[in-house]
C-alpha cells in the first residue's frame, strides 16, 4: 500500500474478482464493481437503519483503475449523513492485489439510502 492512499470509512465487505465475473481481457466489469459498492452499502446502511433499506441514488462514479481477475476487492463505508429517511454514504471500492501486495484504490462514489418499513414506504431513521 502507498504511503499516502489510505482507505476512508469502515471495512464492510471483501470479495473476490472470479474468472465469471471478467471481459476476455481479465478486465472486471465496472457494474460488478458498483453493484459490490451497492451491497455493501446496503449491509452498513440496514445496520444504521435497524431494518430495510434501498439504494435511492449513487452520486458521481469513476474508475481511476481496472480490477483484475484474482484480486480481492475490498469495500469501505462511512456514514457521513442521516436525514429523516435517509442516510448518505461515502464508498470507496479498494483492490488488493495479491500477486504485487498492494492495495490500490479504483472507485469512490456517494450512496444514498433510504429506510423502508413493512409495506415499503419510507420510514424515520432511528436515532443512535
Amino acid at each position: 500500500m502507498t504511503e499516502l492512499a489510505r482507505p476512508t470509512g469502515e471495512l464492510t465487505l471483501r470479495t473476490l474478482a472470479m474468472p465469471s465475473d471478467a471481459n476476455p481481457a481479465g478486465d472486471i466489469f465496472g457494474g460488478w464493481v458498483m453493484a459490490q459498492m451497492d451491497l455493501a452499502s446496503g449491509i452498513r446502511a440496514a445496520e444504521r437503519a435497524r431494518g430495510r433499506v434501498v439504494t435511492a441514488a449513487v452520486k458521481e462514479m469513476a474508475f481511476q483503475l481496472p480490477v483484475k481477475i484474482g484480486d480481492t476487492m475490498a469495500i469501505y463505508t462511512e456514514i457521513t449523513r442521516v436525514g429523516t429517511t435517509s442516510i448518505t454514504l461515502n464508498v470507496e471500492a479498494w483492490a488488493h492485489r495479491a500477486r504485487h501486495q498492494q492495495l490500490e484504490k479504483v472507485t469512490a462514489a456517494t450512496f444514498v439510502m433510504v429506510a423502508l418499513d413493512e409495506d415499503g414506504k419510507p420510514k424515520p431513521v432511528p436515532a443512535e
